[in-house]
């Protein structure tokens, strides 16, 4: 039973075959409940009316092998989704709340959220974790490892481990930093990355077994809370050993806070994000990735132009 309900399965046909992007911030409104829901052949559907608590800074991630999770943000709040990726209503916060965090998947059907900024200047840099069972059940909070930060990338690898890399931390600093989750949801302790320190960026597993992360921003410094930085569309493949590879030079429109799901079983898409710093320019293209981590180029996108949001596999 164990297997067949593994989402990481390196069988493409019993792990997620289509991912749903949801909430993020349109610039015409302060927040969104939108969800657009992708094929498994990498399609994306128009926008369906949200359920719950418009929000942004939102963490998705698969869980329980086909099915998915909206958690946290500005609201703390979640929303389960159905292996028809029907989107539940609003379950109360679990944990403390926050924003800027990320979401893997481990253990072959269970997942973690970790990481994020709870404001407060710079105490409020989190590496807490909450685990979430194969039912969907968010645990309590988990004392954080790791240097605490907001807006990183986050992943599955090797089939049911995870990973978390890059992000933004206290005092303006950008990481490359890394922190592997084993198989039982226990984060390690930084690890020095690989490629070009950023944030804003996102990520999914592709092929299985391996996952790439992908744009993004670059710099520190400026004003308002945030640094002043330039968009990437830099991208870097995770091997099945959670070992990150060097920069690949990007494909597709620069961009910030886009999200990214896996989808067709091995496959995975980025979408929506933001074109240059926020509120300006927001962006509905898609990128699809194949099997091999390859990004392709931009596709005219489907729904209401977003940042801010996330993205998750479900259904077999």
């Amino acid at each position: 039973m164990a297997f067949i309900i593994g989402a990481n399965s390196a069988n493409p046909s019993i792990a997620p075959q289509n991912g749903i992007f949801g909430y993020g911030t349109p610039g015409s409104a302060p927040y969104s409940t939108v969800t657009n829901i992708v094929s498994s052949s990498g399609v994306v559907a128009s926008d369906v009316s949200g359920v719950g608590t418009a929000r942004n800074g939102v963490a998705a991630t698969s869980y329980g092998g086909d099915k998915a999770i909206f958690a946290y943000g500005s609201t703390n709040v979640s929303n389960l989704v159905s292996s028809s990726g029907v989107l539940a209503a609003d379950v109360s916060g679990v944990g403390t709340s926050r924003s800027g965090l990320k979401g893997c998947k481990y253990g072959d059907d269970k997942a973690i959220f970790a990481f994020g900024y709870a404001g407060g200047g710079t105490p409020g840099y989190l590496s807490t974790s909450n685990l979430v069972s194969n039912a969907g059940v968010i645990g309590s909070d988990v004392s954080g490892v790791g240097t605490g930060r907001r807006y990183l990338g986050g992943a599955g690898y090797g089939e049911d481990k995870g990973i978390f890399a890059y992000g933004y931390a206290a005092g303006g600093v950008t990481h490359s930093t890394k922190n592997l989750v084993n198989n039982s949801g226990v984060v390690a302790s930084d690890a020095s990355g690989v490629g070009t320190a950023r944030w804003t960026l996102s990520s999914a597993t592709y092929g299985t077994d391996k996952a790439i992360f992908g744009y993004g921003a670059v710099g520190s410094g400026g004003g308002g809370g945030f640094p002043a930085y330039a968009t990437v569309s830099i991208t870097n493949l995770v091997n099945n050993s959670g070992v990150v590879a060097t920069d690949t030079t990007g494909v597709g429109t620069v961009r910030t806070y886009p999200g990214c799901s896996g989808y067709g079983g091995d496959k995975a898409i980025f979408g929506y994000g933001a074109a240059h710093n926020p509120p300006g320019n927001m962006l509905n293209l898609t990128n699809l990735v194949n099997n091999s981590g390859v990004v392709a180029a931009d596709v005219t996108g489907v729904g209401t132009a977003r940042y801010e949001l996330d993205a998750a596999g479900f259904g077999y």
